[in-house]
């Protein structure tokens, strides 16, 4: 039988033995703990040397190696020198290889999971092997070893920044002389004083990372506001330690410790058998042996969820002022806007419009009945619809693709296009090539939450009979059926209605979208016209999906009393003045979704929990972990626009509020139209 003796700096309350087998060979394990105490350890070395086939030790610094440069702690040094004859570890070589396939693992086996995460590392160069793994997927990496070494409030942002402290600090880092120098300047008034600026700093990093890696004993002074909803990469999860987790709402534990006869193992322990077993020092171990030890044992990374499954993923939204009267909300401009004449405000609109952006606010609270979260950002460019109209188009995608290296910044895994942003040149697609993260215009969504706000729409004024099935027995017409929200709109509705009406003035596109919709809608009643005139006024529902920009499109006083219209062109096809004319009819602009979950959100003009729908379709790819460029460009697919509706509904988004030129249509409204409605068929 072979004997093992793991010699810890920590405590003897923890001290084991035990039998075991490992690689078909017998082994006794010995655990001895010398309470922190360096010369007790080294008395202990010396007791168990003539047993011991090998030694671990334990919770003492590994010799690490940092870029170019290799620390050698004088501790660690100091105890391997006392058994000079005997193969001793801190198991440094497994420790790496472990600490390299928890991340890859995990972003395997979750998905993009690591994407440009905030990731905090308590101990960068013990860490150093994760980080590596993590700078491929992530730019945001911030190491505290200024704080922890010298009591510096400042965060090392990058390997490359690591590396170089490594190599400064090196020379000086374990003598003596500059210990002591250290903690003489750390019992000082002057530190005391600047104390709070310290801890302050790691508290900000903290609270603004996704991901924390750090030793279990790091992190037992952080409280469950600072833990709440984090990932944890980490070794040695126990049951306790797993309780306590749970305590502080740790969303995720990522464990890269291996497991015998049912408990961790530390990395020098096993190491350490493994050099037994093979009759070889640690120095001599090679990739194959760790490798051949890691598949015979099985030994892979643990993801442990403290409180269940729970994975927060992350996005950002990019909102702008939609007039010069949303600029006089904001103050310092309300009190501008109380004081200037018009004029005065004509030109800070101007101003506003080359404004840096940033964030309007962060919003949380998103839950997904499958577990799943998402928190975001609003990032506000300055321009109104006025002023991205009256530049190029490179004015609007600079300021998007800085929105979008503020997204990255602050972690978000996708990006979505809010208002008019979304409409500027290409519709999203050179700011898609150009920006460091996924884009979304949030379109697909738009045209389902339209069509859905109709179709709810239809039920509740009840002029229209609609089946248990959800086929409504009505009349529908497209206008600018052709174009690619139109011809969307008409495939998506051939399946609602008993018959539909697409009107463009392309003949040979409308019969081609005919053709293809009788394809893929057996029995659906199809009919084509040049223009809606001919045959608006027999329609319940109409949707106008043209690129009119301002053009009279239909007129509005054919249309039958009771129709409900859906306007999903930007611009408008329906101007202001001729919804005004037609109190008996409904006409949407958009249909609002409410989102999963206790929301909270600035003030963006819905009531709370309510979001518009290309800022839900942005919302949903973040439930769903899809960071990739869904909606972009003029045509719009309407897989696409099926996809998102089943995942909307998948992760408990509801249709929660329809809207019109005027806002939110109350019931009131809805009950306005379906009397005057009917009141228009009663004879004269």
């Amino acid at each position: 039988m072979k004997t093992v003796v793991s010699i810890s700096q920590g405590s003897s309350e923890h001290d084991y033995e035990l039998e075991t087998e490992f690689l078909g060979q017998s082994f006794r394990i010995l655990r001895l703990g010398s309470d922190g105490d360096l010369s007790r350890a080294e008395s202990m070395l010396e007791s168990v040397r003539e047993q011991a086939d090998a030694i671990g030790l334990s919770m003492v610094h590994d010799h690490y190696q940092v870029g170019r440069e290799q620390l050698r702690h004088p501790d660690t040094a100091r105890l391997e020198a006392c058994v000079p004859d005997i193969p001793v570890t801190t198991g440094a070589g497994l420790r790496g290889i472990l600490q390299e396939w928890a991340v890859r693992h995990t972003q395997s086996e979750l998905g993009h999971f690591f994407d440009n995460a905030r990731v905090l590392f308590m101990n960068g160069q013990a860490s150093y092997r994760i980080a590596k793994s993590l700078s491929e997927h992530t730019d945001n990496l911030f190491f505290a070893d200024p704080y922890n070494d010298f009591g510096v409030p400042r965060m090392l942002t990058s390997l490359k920044q690591l590396e170089t402290y490594t190599s400064l600090t090196a020379p000086i880092m374990f003598r003596p002389a500059a210990i002591k120098t250290v903690e003489t300047v750390m019992r000082s008034p002057l530190y005391r004083l600047g104390e709070g600026l310290v801890k302050g700093t790691l508290n900000h990093a903290t609270r603004d990372a996704h991901v924390i890696v750090a030793a279990v004993g790091d992190l037992e002074h952080l409280s469950q506001k600072q833990l709440d909803g984090k990932t944890i990469i980490t070794s040695r999860v126990t049951e306790p330690v797993l309780d306590w987790m749970r305590s502080r709402r740790v969303a995720m534990v990522v464990d890269y410790s291996p497991w015998l006869e049912g408990r961790p193992v530390g990395m020098n322990v096993m190491e350490a058998m493994i050099s037994a077993a093979l009759a070889r020092t640690p120095e001599q171990l090679g990739p194959d042996d760790y490798l051949d030890v890691i598949d015979t044992l099985g030994i892979e990374p643990r993801i442990l969820y403290p409180n269940g499954y729970r994975r927060v993923n992350r996005f950002a939204f990019v909102i702008h002022p939609l007039s010069q009267q949303y600029l006089t909300k904001t103050p310092p401009l309300d009190w501008i806007a109380n004081v200037s004449p018009p004029l005065v405000m004509n030109l800070v609109e101007k101003a506003v419009a080359y404004t840096p952006p940033f964030v309007y606010c962060r919003i949380s609270g998103i839950k997904s009945p499958t577990g799943d979260e998402a928190e975001g950002w609003l990032i506000t460019v300055g321009g109104t619809p006025r002023e991205i109209m009256a530049h190029g188009p490179e004015f609007t995608y600079s300021r998007l693709l800085a929105a979008a290296r503020l997204a990255k910044k602050l972690g978000a895994q996708l990006m979505g296009l809010g208002a008019f942003t979304k409409v500027v040149g290409d519709a999203g697609i050179t700011v898609a090539k150009r920006a460091p993260l996924p884009i979304t215009t949030g379109n697909s969504y738009s045209a389902s939450g339209a069509l859905w706000a109709a179709h709810d729409a239809v039920k509740r004024i009840g002029r229209v009979h609609v089946g248990t099935s959800g086929k409504m027995a009505g009349k529908a017409m497209v206008v600018g059926a052709t174009g690619a929200i139109g011809s969307v709109c008409a495939r998506l509705l051939a399946k609602a209605v008993d018959e539909i009406y697409l009107a463009a003035p392309e003949p040979a596109k409308l019969l081609a979208l005919k053709e293809s919709i009788e394809q893929e809608t057996p029995g659906a009643v199809v009919h084509v016209a040049g223009s809606a005139d001919r045959d608006v006024g027999g329609m319940d529902m109409i949707v106008t999906a043209t690129s009119g920009a301002g053009k009279r499109i239909l007129d509005i006083m054919k249309v039958k009393p009771g129709c409900v219209i859906t306007d999903v062109a930007r611009p408008l096809d329906i101007p202001a003045e001729d919804v005004a004319k037609r109190p008996d009819v409904l006409v949407i602009e958009s249909g609002e979704i409410q989102l999963p979950g206790d929301v909270d959100m600035k003030d963006i003009g819905l009531p709370r929990g309510i979001a518009y729908a290309c800022l839900a379709e942005t919302i949903v790819l973040a439930l769903e972990g899809r960071f990739e460029n869904f909606t972009l460009g003029r045509n719009i697919e309407w897989e696409k626009v099926r996809e998102i509706y089943k995942l909307g509904l998948r992760h408990g988004m509801k249709l929660a509020a329809i809207s019109g030129v005027n806002g939110v249509f109350s019931d009131e409204d809805f009950e306005r139209v379906r009397v005057l409605a009917a009141e228009a068929e009663v004879p004269a």
